[in-house]
């Protein structure tokens, strides 16, 4: 017997999550998977390339939602997702991170009475200023399999009063993706490409509305960047792109040793973050790659859904004080940054024990 299992993907940070979980299925007689695109980010360096680096094969069926409010969003999603539920009468959805995308399908499955698994649960911010907290609550409170990365995401459940029966931890599944494009990303030539040599720059990264959407912060933050005395690689977000031109920031950044350069490609930026010697950024998943990777993290946030990175990684939360930033860059490019070490089960087999407590579930419901 084998178990149809609607995959779901919207935004780029769910594909290097999606990639390793579709080859583990594909790979196993028990499971049949589909791919569902919502179309999220939908643009080439959004979304396309990352299906090419990763292998990822072509969605099965996409929605072409498109960017919008994250209400009008999340709605656009529901409703055609419905229709996929709907027809295709899938045996479980399976959905990834903290996107729109994740919430919107997660709904759906739960009132058609399909289960849900959701793949890095448990992680929380303590911040419902973010939406990504907002879709994380609402998941894992939805959610049938709750798949944790790391044991602090399995204690987030356990204080909520989830059953332990729901609470898997797997491990962090996108280290799979990571260790498994590393010899690939070797070969990119993006250094070559950027004219800077391995230890010799750092790399930065800003997309989050509390930093970019507010001028006062994104100059506050760029203040910091500007002084740092290293050089710098910032492939911009396309919002981030809009906001420092509406905040008239560009000329001072080009005066600067901050260079700008479109999104990269996975491997590309897998290939410029491993050679890195320090990474700014406000993404969550960075903060995870870094630990994997042993390049000191500055979080360019006041907060945390991943404390692991920090607690046992290469983390340190900074915020957006311009002080602080360049006190601990300092300290990095010194040598003095904060080493760390890989988590518990962050070792490339996430995606197996994701199908393996999935298969073994479902065939005691079916028995």
């Amino acid at each position: 017997m084998s178990f149809k299992v609607i995959n779901v993907a919207g935004a780029r940070p769910n594909f290097p999550k999606i990639g390793p979980i579709m080859s583990a299925m594909r790979a196993d007689a028990r499971f049949l998977p589909l791919l569902v695109h919502t179309g999220q980010h939908y643009d080439i360096s959004m979304s396309d390339v990352f299906f090419r680096d990763l292998g990822i094969p072509a969605p099965d069926i996409s929605l072409e939602v498109g960017s919008a409010s994250h209400a009008v969003q999340t709605a656009a999603i529901m409703v055609r997702f419905e229709q996929v539920v709907l027809e295709q009468k899938p045996d479980l959805v399976l959905v990834v991170g903290d996107v729109n995308s994740t919430v919107a399908c997660s709904l759906v499955s739960a009132k058609l009475g399909v289960p849900v698994a959701h793949v890095e649960a448990g992680l929380r911010s303590r911040d419902r200023a973010m939406p990504e907290e907002i879709n994380r609550l609402v998941t894992d409170a939805l959610a049938d399999f709750l798949l944790t990365p790391s044991p602090d995401a399995s204690a987030n459940l356990r204080s909520e009063g989830v059953p332990e029966s729901k609470i898997h931890c797997v491990g962090n599944v996108m280290i799979d993706s990571l260790l498994a494009s590393l010899p690939t990303a070797a070969r990119s030539t993006v250094l070559t490409d950027l004219g800077v040599k391995p230890s010799e720059y750092g790399v930065v990264t800003l997309h989050r509305p509390s930093n970019v959407d507010e001028p006062e912060t994104l100059e506050r933050v760029l203040d910091a960047l500007i002084n740092i005395d290293f050089p710098l690689v910032f492939p911009a977000h396309p919002r981030t792109l809009d906001r420092l031109n509406a905040a008239g920031l560009m000329q001072r950044l080009e005066r600067s040793q901050v260079r700008l350069t479109e999104p990269l490609g996975y491997l590309d930026f897998l290939q410029l973050t491993a050679n890195a010697r320090l990474v700014l950024t406000d993404s969550g998943g960075l903060q995870e790659e870094t630990t994997a990777l042993g390049i000191p993290c500055l979080t360019l946030r006041e907060n945390t859904e991943r404390p692991i990175t920090v607690d046992e990684g290469t983390n340190t939360v900074v915020g957006t004080d311009p002080n602080r930033i360049l006190a601990e860059a300092a300290l990095a490019l010194t040598g003095n940054g904060k080493a760390g070490r890989i988590p518990a089960l962050w070792d490339g087999h996430t995606a197996d024990r994701i199908v393996q407590v999935l298969a073994e579930h479902l065939n005691n419901a079916s028995a």
